[in-house]
């Protein structure tokens, strides 16, 4: 079996490399037909997807949010194939599909270590690899099971000035991020994603509890370093890129610190909510005693 999905992820690969060269528009037509397949054939994502807008936007009617999980998928789709430029395309190609707000925060940090947040928004991938067309970086790396995928989506990210990408484990060290951002590298990291109960803390996402790691706060106080919020947005043009620093960050105050962050973010998703990664089972771990959502 794993040898089949190897090749199917190869032939899914080589497909998708032969939407290098269209328009956007091109990538966004064929992506609504990846969503429409998506949306039938995998019930438990949809399930997944539509459990979140429930919890998190209880006043919205079913109709609206059947609605957003559509576009989401529709979004998604062109994201996907989006990848045939973030993976062969030129840095001069990249940086005119995508282009950022407050680049200067990033290239110019006053010789303090600094760390770039960036949420799971569908344009993740193309603000980290054209990011690199204009410094170098650190960023944590989740290997994939599938190694023609893993092999894929790493080479996709050392494309350009060779950042430095640390494998996640399930003991994680620090350590070398830390060298690296005190060597001047910007970290980039993802706040928004859960990672089970140990080290996490529960503050609130829209309204719920959700299990959430305080590394920014932690890792902010331990190195000194300034606090970017990186928020990508899908346009019809390409890709837009909002980088801010949050001032007077980090507090003493980790749990606070951490939900600030969550703030950002849903005031982010409330303006383009079609493009969040909902179908990540963010709310995954529960506090003490209480049920499985999913």
């Amino acid at each position: 079996m794993k040898k089949v999905n190897e090749v199917m992820a190869r032939f899914w690969i080589w497909v998708l490399g032969c939407f290098y060269g269209t328009s956007i528009r091109t990538r966004e037509r064929f992506g609504a037909v990846i969503a429409w397949i998506l949306w039938w054939a995998i019930p438990k994502r949809r399930h997944v997807a539509l459990t979140n807008l429930r919890l998190c936007f209880p006043d919205w009617t079913e109709e609206k949010r059947v609605r957003i999980a559509k576009q989401n998928y529709r979004n998604m789709g062109r994201a996907a194939l989006d990848h045939a430029v973030l993976w062969k395309g030129t840095k001069e190609e990249l940086q005119a599909m995508v282009k950022f707000e407050g680049l200067d925060l990033v290239t110019d940090t006053d010789n303090r270590p600094l760390i770039v947040v960036s949420p799971h928004f569908l344009g993740l991938d193309a603000a980290g690899i054209t990011f690199n067309t204009y410094v170098r970086g650190v960023s944590l790396y989740q290997t994939q099971s599938n190694k023609a995928w893993d092999k894929a989506e790493l080479d996709g990210r050392l494309r350009f000035c060779n950042p430095i990408l640390i494998a996640k484990t399930g003991h994680f060290d620090l350590r070398p991020v830390i060298r690296a951002m005190r060597d001047g590298l910007p970290f980039y990291y993802l706040p928004d994603m859960d990672h089970g109960r140990q080290n996490s803390i529960f503050v609130p996402f829209f309204g719920v509890p959700a299990a959430t790691l305080p590394m920014v706060s932690r890792l902010a106080r331990l190195t000194k370093a300034h606090v970017a919020m990186c928020i990508t947005e899908m346009t019809k043009e390409g890709y837009c890129v909002h980088i801010y620093r949050l001032e007077g960050f980090p507090t003493g105050d980790y749990e606070a610190d951490t939900a600030r962050i969550n703030h950002e973010l849903e005031q982010w998703i409330l303006k383009f909510p079609d493009q969040y990664l909902w179908t990540h089972r963010r709310f995954k771990t529960r506090p003490e005693g209480e049920p499985s959502i999913y």
